[in-house]
């Protein structure tokens, strides 16, 4: 079975970073066929449905899963569609959308789906309707470096979660919150399994606990400030999650009853940042040395850090190591660098 993942460009490392450790968490192996901006091609194996369904419903970073049909010259593909067994696939309702991923492509969109869609009715039962709005069979056509790539569409990412869990639409918001899209990819880094404990000790207004908890883990949240804290309580409930833990506590001297799994954090910095005081370099490198012992062995940190400190420097003295680093530029003066760290 070959797939199609069609991936944000947003950002040019983060989306197949996060393909890769989805997979991977959720123990789906494939091999690569093609990778090119935003696309990217799998091969999988042994399909198991309830596996891909997992993997779609965690990702951030990509818009939507197809099963790949047919792929050939983009000149060719009605020829070739016109051979192909659609009453196979279709039984009720389906639709047709072509995409252009580059400008090479001189084919009418809209043509195109006229045409693939009558070809489509021509071979399915006399019962099977054309449904633009709610399908039960989504066709995808992509159109990129002179290819045509078809298949059924068996994963769409939600806009609309991500958009309605934005920070500033929540009970509790504070400047300076990480998107929610970004904060669900941090957790993904890590690989964290479902029931599985994450720790956020800069939690902040909650965002990374909230999305850590959307796709099932036990989240675990501290911050120096009492008004964080409770602001994070209130989104937390807000946006349905009930296993949490979330208290008061100074991060560089953090202690737990048991280890977690993962740790994901994106400490302050900045104006509207409260540091109380401590140099930031000097606040994150005390942290690091309390966290080292608050993670399992074969656990992984996601942080988020601005590009003019030394994660190095930060680092040193402690048992953590650099695995993988992504430069999100914000603005001309700021680069957020996200880092995944594992222990030595």
């Amino acid at each position: 079975m070959e797939i199609a993942l069609l991936l944000s460009k947003e950002h040019s490392t983060l989306p197949r970073a996060e393909v890769d450790a989805v997979m991977d968490c959720e123990g789906v192996k494939y091999h690569l066929k093609m990778e090119q901006e935003g696309l990217l091609i799998l091969d999988i194996p042994h399909k198991n449905p309830e596996d891909l369904e997992r993997v779609i419903e965690r990702l951030s970073y990509t818009h939507e899963v197809f099963q790949i049909l047919l792929q050939v010259d983009e000149n060719d593909l009605l020829t070739e569609a016109e051979k192909y067994p659609w009453d196979e696939i279709i039984s009720s309702s389906y639709a047709v959308r072509v995409k252009k991923m580059d400008k090479k492509s001189k084919l009418n969109t809209s043509k195109l789906e006229w045409d693939l869609g009558g070809i489509i009715k021509s071979r399915v039962s006399d019962q099977v309707r054309v449904n633009l709005e709610n399908p039960s069979t989504f066709l995808r056509v992509v159109l990129k470096d002179g290819q045509a790539i078809a298949g059924n569409q068996i994963g769409k990412i939600s806009k609309k979660h991500f958009f309605n869990l934005k920070p500033h639409k929540r009970p509790f918001f504070y400047p300076g919150s990480m998107s929610p899209k970004l904060a669900r990819c941090m957790v993904n880094l890590t690989r964290i399994k479902k029931g599985q404990a994450l720790l956020d000790p800069f939690c902040g207004t909650g965002g990374i606990l909230i999305e850590a908890g959307m796709v099932g883990d036990r989240v675990i949240g501290t911050d120096i400030e009492y008004k964080m804290v409770n602001g994070t309580k209130k989104n937390l409930e807000h946006c349905g999650i009930s296993n949490y833990q979330v208290f008061q506590e100074d991060a560089r001297k953090l202690e737990l009853p048991h280890k977690v799994d993962a740790i994901v954090t994106d400490p302050p910095y900045g104006i509207s940042a409260s540091t109380r005081g401590e140099k930031s370099h000097d606040l994150y490198h005390q942290a690091m040395k309390s966290l080292q012992g608050l993670i399992k062995e074969d656990g992984l940190l996601c942080l988020a850090t601005p590009h003019y400190l030394d994660l190095d420097e930060i680092l040193a003295g402690t048992k953590f190591k650099i695995i993988e680093q992504h430069h999100i530029r914000m603005h001309k003066s700021l680069t957020r660098v996200i880092s995944l760290l594992s222990l030595v």
